[in-house]
């Protein structure tokens, strides 16, 4: 493969306060507390952010090893206020999952 047809995969130069903008914040639902228990932790990311640049992103944010990466676009939700429409902010979900050995403390004990 040559590398200039695949030159916008190619990180060259990226500054690191790229990666704290990516990762948005942590999903706490139910079904995402029981994927922790399984190593899987979820996130919003940004909408344009590709599977490579969260892993790399959470692998600088959180001092992890990252072995899989699942991302979801969910459909557009429409959205009445009396005599306004409109739409939710679009959003994309990046499941991730670590390495057995590395784990992500997002409920600290105080």
């Amino acid at each position: 493969m040559h590398y200039l047809q695949f030159k916008r995969f190619i990180m060259t130069n990226i500054d690191l306060s790229y990666f704290l903008e990516i990762v948005k914040y942590p999903i706490i639902t139910d079904k995402a507390t029981r994927l922790i228990e399984e190593n899987q932790y979820s996130f919003f990311v940004d909408p344009k952010a590709n599977k490579s640049v969260i892993k790399k992103a959470i692998e600088y944010i959180f001092d992890v090893q990252v072995i899989k990466v699942n991302t979801f676009h969910p459909p557009k939700k429409r959205r009445t206020l009396s005599k306004f429409i409109g739409y939710k902010p679009h959003y994309k979900r990046a499941i991730v999952k670590l390495d057995a050995s590395n784990s992500i403390n997002l409920f600290p004990n105080e």
